[in-house]
């Protein structure tokens, strides 16, 4: 049978079914405009949340110690499960170790990888913040943190200026204002705080930024914060048990795996890990990401079915 038979019977064909036909070309016509909606709405919806996500501190991860565990009444428990003589060994004397400043600032300088590093230590909570006509009630939380520090938290400046490298630095005596707390020391007008000296638990600081409202959760209030530079924390609440928060923002949250890999290689000498040893530091990162992640399939699996469907025959 030629081309030209082949088309000619076709053509028959399609001539005494058109209804079928119709119905036919119908279907498929619909079902591939569907399919190209579908697509598209989930990779805008994907890309929408990517920038959602990075503005709210998704697109980073923080390094934490691993705190020792403590049980009671039961003792150490064991897996029923038995472990491999290649599973890495978790040593007790590695629990509980801290992250010191020294290892903070160690991996900060030694981290080769795309990516914005931050150090962050925690201060008091439940503390009063006051000028000379106003003050908040006691429920303001203390943080310490370096240049990089907001936008690794998601926080956004209002008015003012971002902590500078120096001010790290040297320690000085200088915050940034939550937007809860100007509001209630400058009602009605916020703006007023910068470059006003504020009573920060009896000591003296002056403010260099207002922050912008940011949402919070029932655990901790954005707005109630006060943020000044982890050396100043450091100098005037710091103790032994005092370990630094490291925070860690990629720019494509695809290359968050990567990352996590490269904070492992970099933090293991510098704890002071032995190769068969299991790592004695945690690392936190938003369940968005892998929600996000799995959005992102989420097209190639439609077309793959898109793909499949019309492949077959629709008799």
């Amino acid at each position: 049978m030629t081309l030209k038979d082949t088309f000619a019977l076709s053509w028959r064909n399609i001539s005494g079914n058109k209804l079928r036909t119709g119905i036919t070309v119908a279907i498929i016509a619909f079902g591939i405009m569907a399919l190209i909606g579908i697509i598209t709405s989930i990779q805008a919806a994907s890309a929408s949340l990517t920038t959602s996500f990075s503005t709210m501190g998704a697109n980073s991860f923080s390094i934490r110690y691993k705190e020792r565990n403590v049980r009671i009444g039961g003792g150490r428990q064991r897996s029923n499960a038995k472990l491999s003589k290649s599973a890495l060994k978790e040593k007790r004397s590695n629990m509980g170790k801290v992250i010191t400043y020294d290892e903070a600032r160690t991996f900060k300088e030694r981290y080769n990888f795309p990516a914005k590093v931050g150090l962050a230590l925690n201060g008091p909570r439940g503390i009063v913040v006051n000028n000379d006509r106003k003050k908040t009630n006691p429920d303001v939380s203390v943080l310490g943190g370096d240049e990089n520090y907001l936008e690794l938290n998601g926080y956004k400046i209002a008015f003012g200026r971002n902590i500078t490298p120096t001010e790290v630095e040297s320690g000085q005596s200088v915050c940034l204002l939550g937007s809860g707390v100007a509001q209630k020391l400058y009602p009605g007008n916020s703006e007023k705080a910068v470059d006003k000296v504020v009573s920060v638990d009896h000591i003296p600081y002056r403010v260099i930024a207002v922050l912008e409202e940011k949402s919070s959760s029932a655990f901790f209030n954005t707005s109630k914060i006060v943020i000044t530079s982890y050396n100043n924390i450091r100098r005037l609440y710091a103790n032994p048990s005092s370990s630094f928060n490291v925070g860690v923002m990629v720019n494509d949250i695809k290359m968050m795996d990567a990352a996590i890999g490269e904070v492992k290689g970099t933090f293991r000498p510098i704890r002071k890990l032995d190769v068969k040893e299991e790592d004695n530091v945690y690392i936190d990162k938003s369940d968005m990401i892998a929600a996000l992640s799995a959005l992102d399939r989420y097209p190639q699996c439609a077309a793959e079915i898109g793909r499949r469907a019309g492949g077959q025959n629709i008799n």
